[in-house]
């Protein structure tokens, strides 16, 4: 007989990091223990912001970023419903539309926005808007914006040369924009490239037709007709500009947790349970959760903390399943008089329904609160058209800040290359690599993988003139715990299995792995070896669909 009640999640956003929250979590709910419930402020399904540069670039089209759905018919999505507040005395979610949602336990997943600096001529701040030709990139709708927008203007200024705004830069020169990239530090992507990697970087660019102004801030916005007509920077350089991205970081999405008395700093403060200190029944994944270890934005850490979470819930179901199933002595602490088990058209006593509860209750109590391995999740890949830049761990300016950290570097400026690796203990602990996409991907397998490096470090740096052993030119030679998507984790025995399976078009592959539904640029590789696993099939086995190129 199964005494279990379904436990009531809510989760607030569903973006990225929500929606595979709960996709992660159908996955794992084969007994059905879950009611969830979904509140997305966006009325579009999940889809990819990190392909929103691709967008941008014109590489990829704005259907093709969509996420892969979790299962929709055991759960209660409500698109274009945010939350406006939290009744945690009731454990209740109050909607925009006034409807309320009560919950066992609530997941925020309500992401971030895009910073707007306090620039003259931005009039967020009096909540007028942006002037027109101003544009965060933080949605779909951004992108769009965007996009419409280079139509009609020659000249384009990206403010922030982060990642995204690198992204963006290339992605606007490659549809004809002039363009310059401006950013206030030393160099472009400052948090993990030091000076002569961003040199290197920025030589790179003005190759690509963008113009690099590093050092110095926009100090006004100029604006005519309320449009954007140009960008003052410091006293007296102008350049024109018909179009301004603004790529300046990202804040939080705190406010709902911080009005119900949750605390918060940058984000919501949780630990590495993923728990709020001030609610054991209230987690935070993603942008908006402010771990111990911190928050470097990246999808990866997102997508695990999902992971983590969702296996935390189940983990959760599963122990309460065995406590139903314990004899009712056990239960109980042996009060075998106050129990009654149901018979034919009873129900179970009141003894036997708290017993449950209070068993359920103290496993969620657990604690779980340490350290989170999170190699693999913190590597830094820039998709700028064949511009190649890596950096992951300690590398750039947080390197040798450890006791017995060692860095070696190649510095080939006329090459375009700027190469970088950090070891400790006989391990890659970090790496940077700009200009040489498969020194990158080296590092990158020695990195995830902990790899023992060689003896002699200066060897990580090259690619081996005469390799000891061949190219690996077929997947047939890869390894199957190669990992082939990094966004994801998926290695080239999954992505064969499930070809063996008969699911071995990109969509399939995609939706039974997750390969390819990262930054994407796995794909070619998620191709190669679809098209070798069906390559290798025996002589007669069913043909199924090839899979796009």
């Amino acid at each position: 007989m199964n005494l279990r009640v379904p436990t009531r999640i809510v989760v607030i956003g569903f973006g990225m990091v929500g929606g595979r929250f709960v996709d992660d979590l159908m996955r794992r709910d084969t007994d059905h223990d879950f009611d969830v419930t979904v509140l997305g402020a966006e009325p579009y399904e999940p889809y990819n912001r990190v392909l929103l540069s691709d967008v941008v670039a014109g590489r990829t089209d704005v259907a093709a970023i969509n996420m892969p759905l979790p299962d929709l018919d055991r759960v209660d999505l409500r698109r274009g419903v945010g939350a406006v507040s939290i009744d945690r005395a009731a454990r209740v979610v109050v909607a925009d539309d006034g409807s309320r949602h009560p919950y066992d336990h609530l997941v925020l997943a309500t992401g971030s926005e895009a910073r707007i600096p306090p620039i003259p001529g931005l009039s967020r701040e009096t909540g007028t808007g942006l002037p027109a030709g101003v544009h965060a990139l933080r949605t779909l709708d951004d992108a769009r914006e965007i996009v419409a927008a280079t139509v009609n203007t020659p000249r384009a200024v990206v403010v922030g040369g982060g990642v995204l705004g690198v992204e963006a830069a290339v992605g606007l020169a490659a549809r004809g924009l002039d363009v310059t990239i401006v950013d206030g530090g030393p160099s472009l992507m400052a948090r993990q490239l030091d000076g002569p990697a961003g040199e290197v970087l920025a030589a790179s660019l003005a190759a690509h037709g963008v113009a690099v102004r590093t050092g110095v801030l926009p100090s006004e916005m100029l604006v005519a007709g309320g449009r954007i007509v140009g960008v003052r920077l410091g006293d007296d350089d102008v350049v024109a500009a018909g179009l301004v991205v603004l790529s300046t970081g990202v804040v939080p999405r705190a406010a709902i947790a911080r009005d119900a008395g949750l605390t918060t700093d940058r984000g919501i403060v949780v630990g590495h349970d993923l728990r709020s200190p001030d609610d054991e029944l209230v987690y935070a994944i993603g942008d908006c959760a402010e771990p111990p270890e911190g928050s470097r934005g990246l999808v990866a850490e997102g997508w695990d903390q999902a992971r983590r979470l969702a296996e935390r819930f189940a983990d959760q179901a599963a122990a309460r399943a065995a406590a139903v199933r314990r004899e009712p002595e056990e239960i109980t602490g042996g009060y075998k008089e106050h129990l009654r088990i149901p018979h034919a058209g009873e129900g179970p006593s009141m003894a036997v329904r708290l017993g449950t509860l209070m068993g359920s209750q103290a496993v969620t109590r657990t604690p779980s609160d340490q350290g989170i391995e999170t190699r693999g999740t913190d590597v830094v890949k820039v998709k700028a058209g064949d511009i190649s830049v890596v950096s992951m761990g300690a590398a750039g300016l947080g390197r040798g800040t450890r006791p017995g950290e060692r860095s070696v570097h190649l510095s080939d400026p006329a090459a375009g290359r700027w190469i970088e690796a950090v070891v400790s203990d006989g391990v890659l602990v970090g790496a940077t690599c700009v200009g040489d996409a498969r020194v990158a991907a080296d590092l990158t397998a020695a990195y995830t993988r902990r790899t023992p490096v060689p003896a002699d470090p200066a060897f990580l740096l090259l690619t081996p003139v005469m390799p000891t052993a061949a190219a690996v030119d077929s997947p047939e030679h890869m390894p199957d715990d190669a990992v082939v998507c990094r966004c994801n984790g998926v290695t080239k025995g999954e992505i064969a299995g499930c070809c063996a399976a008969g699911k071995d078009t990109l969509e399939q592959i995609a939706a039974e792995t997750r390969a390819t539904t990262g930054c994407g640029s796995c794909k070619e590789a998620v191709c190669g070896i679809a098209a070798w696993a069906r390559s290798s099939r025996p002589a007669g086995a069913e043909e199924t669909q090839q899979v796009p190129a």
